[in-house]
């Protein structure tokens, strides 16, 4: 195999790469929309439309956590409460009465997807999308996600001078219990605290459950040639990091530990999450779930003990619902910071970003770290690259002496090969070695193409001129069209290919290697373009070198 046969085997390599991620989210989740169908059929409820869809059910403990369940209420919220609002200097939030839940997160800091001049949305409750925090209580005459709620006010702000914003809702009716948000300055984080008090005459078993509700819609700007991840997901110290795919949830897959005494649970989307972050080494029990109306529920059960009659007790539990920042992630719980997955190349993505994070740190522009992080690699590859540019220039020279023994076997291909081989020997000359650079930046090129997609860093990140984002594709496709035209100087460069079919496709390649890149992010064609531009700087001077060195050495006539 020699070096263009290589480049034509990275190019396959990268199809199959982005098909297979592409088939793995559709064949995960695209069924989600048609089997809710299928496999649940909604019954409507009083008060409301399918317009506006269910909130979910109360979810049930297993005997792991409670000897003898009974059997919580299952109807839907009749309907959608009072709307409490609330704004932190992070945060445009908005609590529904009905319930208590999160019903709307707007994230001040971030834009949106589609539109930068509007905040990121991450919770919505609406007809078109649905993804709530429901939270409440298990047990005889104890509030759920389904108990009004009333406040003292509909409206709280997060004071200049104040480090922490609390609302309070109290149950309406039945036992004396409150529900309490707790904001924080600078902060993702929200404490969802319950507070209960058994007023009746008998002791209850009690527990109590945080859950995320969504449907399956995929985030703005997803696409088939950019797939990401969206579902939920379930870390434990034991099994680590598990994604639980929408259509797992269907089918009732469980791949992570029910109960433990360690880990999270979350829903997960390209750039952000939002997560259930309990006490470590308390008892838990996770689930995933689907509920009516094309839902998805993920969350976990936390035993409260037995209230006496009038006892009181009070539970908390840290919501993180924010972008997927790494170093806060793992500052906050085990395994949260592996939300942002590298896949298969984490060894080498993780490096990557840390090194290209430092770089930004001193240099303040990702573009630009991009391009210093190219000439760090470069430079590291250095020796293989060497080789590699002295092995085709030595096939550049002995390019006319090919061409004769083409002529001459003509249509004879094993004796012109054979012939090949032992010009090679004479000339010493590895006809591999200019593919092992390429073999080894694969794995680099998809780790980087993986640390530009999903690194939350770099979001609406601009680098120069037109560049406004780095994760997105070049709008106007300069950068593409730029590689390709230093694609077609490198192929230029090196020894044309005795065999004239391969000879035109690699004059074809580089058109299309552009084409191909026109739907990566602009980062990532940035790395590539500063890549071949050092690359072929080092080429052009080896082979001008060795071409100097053989005239040389030329016998005299």
């Amino acid at each position: 195999m020699d070096s263009q046969r290589l480049v034509l085997f990275f190019v396959f390599t990268m199809s199959v790469f982005l098909l297979y991620e592409s088939w793995q989210r559709d064949h995960q989740q695209s069924p989600a929309a048609t089997a809710a169908s299928a496999s649940v059929t909604p019954t409507p409820t009083p008060g409301i439309t399918q317009a506006q869809p269910a909130v979910g059910t109360v979810p049930a403990p297993s005997a792991a956590l409670i000897p003898n369940p009974s059997a919580p209420p299952v109807a839907v919220a009749a309907d959608r409460g009072q709307i409490i609002k609330v704004e932190t200097d992070v945060y445009r939030a908005e609590i529904s009465t009905s319930g208590g839940d999160l019903v709307r997160l707007e994230l001040l800091k971030h834009g949106g997807t589609l539109d930068r001049t509007k905040n990121f949305l991450l919770f919505a409750r609406s007809s078109e999308h649905v993804y709530m925090a429901q939270s409440g209580l298990i047990g005889s005459n104890l509030p759920n996600h389904q108990t009004a709620y009333a406040a003292q006010r509909t409206e709280y702000r997060l004071a200049d001078a104040a480090a922490d914003l609390e609302i309070r809702l109290e149950a309406v009716g039945g036992a004396k219990a409150a529900k309490i948000y707790r904001f924080h300055r600078n902060s993702y984080v929200i404490d969802v605290v319950h507070e209960v008090t058994n007023t009746g005459a008998a002791p209850v078993e009690a527990f109590a459950y945080f859950q995320l509700v969504r449907d399956s819609k995929l985030p703005d700007g997803d696409s088939a040639m950019v797939p990401t991840y969206t579902g939920a997901a379930v870390y434990t110290e034991k099994d680590k990091f598990q994604k639980v795919a929408f259509g797992d949830i269907e089918k009732g897959k469980v791949p992570y530990p029910k109960n433990g005494n360690d880990g999270w649970i979350g829903m997960l989307q390209h750039y952000f999450l939002s997560a259930w972050l309990p006490k470590q080494g308390a008892p838990r029990e996770f689930y995933t779930r689907q509920i009516p109306q094309g839902l998805y529920a993920a969350g976990v059960i936390i035993p409260a003990g037995t209230l006496a009659a009038g006892a009181s007790t009070t539970l908390a539990m840290p919501l993180y619902a924010g972008p997927q920042e790494q170093e806060k992630l793992a500052a906050l719980a085990p395994g949260l910071d592996l939300a942002v997955d590298y896949g298969w190349l984490t060894v080498i993505a993780a490096p990557l970003f840390w090194v290209l994070q430092w770089i930004h740190g001193w240099t303040g522009n990702w573009g630009v770290a991009i391009i210093i992080l190219t000439i760090f690699i470069k430079l590291a590859f250095y020796p293989l690259s060497e080789a590699s540019y002295r092995s085709m220039a030595k096939m550049r020279i002995v390019a006319p002496k090919l061409q004769r023994l083409k002529d001459q076997y003509g249509n004879d291909r094993q004796r012109m090969q054979q012939a090949m081989m032992e010009l090679y020997k004479t000339e010493k000359i590895n006809p591999l070695g200019g593919c092992l650079p390429i073999v080894v930046q694969i794995p680099v090129f998809i780790a980087l193409y993986w640390v530009l997609l999903g690194s939350v860093e770099m979001r609406q990140a601009p680098f120069a001129l037109w560049i406004k984002d780095l994760s997105v594709a070049d709008p106007f496709y300069i950068l593409p069209i730029l590689m390709g035209a230093t694609m077609i100087i490198q192929t230029r460069l090196n020894p044309e290919p005795p065999d004239p079919v391969q000879a035109k496709i690699m004059k074809i390649m580089p058109v299309a290697f552009s084409i191909f890149f026109f739907f990566f992010p602009a980062g990532l064609v940035l790395y590539w373009l500063v890549n071949n531009v050092l690359s072929i700087a080092q080429q052009w001077h080896i082979t001008r070198a060795m071409e100097l060195a053989t005239k040389q050495v030329k016998p005299k006539a």
